[in-house]
């Protein structure tokens, strides 16, 4: 199914927003205390925003591991983006969506952000993940966040006074944000209704980092043992169709 050319303007320009407005708070920061309000031990709700970045974090670098073959390149992302979030997440996209040939802009832009370029030989050794170590850790990470708001809200009550906005609060509060728009786009794309899409993207605007979480172990609980977890990033109808696909094949303009 052919997309419309706005979508893709509009995807394009969606991720280069999001990289400045997440560059403009990374500046902010490092101009107003450089990072030094990040490292309280104390305060426990900085620490669940924290905790809630990592969230978002994970899943990205997983992206990241499987799209790009360079170990080089799959460590200076995660090692950037430790530093700067979203600004890499965002910036990344953006980027990959310039790099699209017009035929898979026309396509199914998205899918082939998400995908990888291989060659035959790469196609024919595809490395499988386990699916049930994918879900022990997903779940793991939701409880641990989980966990980590309740005790917060027992140590240091509800969220909501002055002190609490710290340059590296408000920085962290738009990461998250930002992260969160990231994954609607992509729940958006994966999910055949848009009842069900609403849904998920509710419970991810309202429980962030929990949300994803619970999102992936749904997705990863689709997949059969014997299957790569790399799946859960396409939506049915591109997952059934990956392999056959010849735009997949690396070409000189990607």
């Amino acid at each position: 199914m052919a997309a419309s050319p706005w979508i893709l303007a509009v995807l394009k320009t969606l991720f280069m927003v999001l990289t400045c407005i997440m560059a403009a708070a990374v500046a902010y920061t490092l101009i107003m205390d450089g990072d030094s309000s990040c490292f309280d031990p104390t305060a426990w709700w900085t620490q669940v925003v924290e905790t809630d970045f990592f969230e978002f974090m994970i899943p990205v670098v997983a992206w990241f591991f499987y799209k790009e073959s360079s170990w080089i390149k799959r460590l200076v992302l995660v090692f950037v983006m430790l530093w700067c979030g979203s600004v890499v997440t965002c910036g990344y996209i953006a980027l990959q969506f310039f790099k699209l040939s017009p035929e898979e802009s026309l396509k199914d832009p998205i899918y082939f952000v998400l995908c990888k370029h291989q060659n035959e030989d790469s196609m024919r050794h595809t490395t499988r993940s386990p699916v049930v170590i994918a879900k022990v850790i997903v779940t793991a990470m939701g409880c641990y966040m989980l966990g980590l708001i309740i005790y917060a809200f027992a140590v240091d009550g509800f969220p909501f006074y002055v002190e609490l906005l710290t340059p590296c609060m408000i920085t962290s509060l738009i990461d998250v944000s930002i992260h969160i728009v990231v994954f609607s786009v992509w729940i958006a794309y994966k999910e055949s209704s848009w009842t069900s899409a609403v849904f998920w993207i509710l419970l991810l605007v309202c429980f962030s980092g929990i949300g994803i979480c619970v999102y992936i172990v749904r997705e990863l609980f689709y997949l059969s043992p014997g299957e790569p977890v790399s799946l859960i990033i396409f939506n049915k109808r591109n997952s059934d169709t990956r392999s056959s696909d010849p735009l997949l094949m690396v070409h000189s303009d990607v």
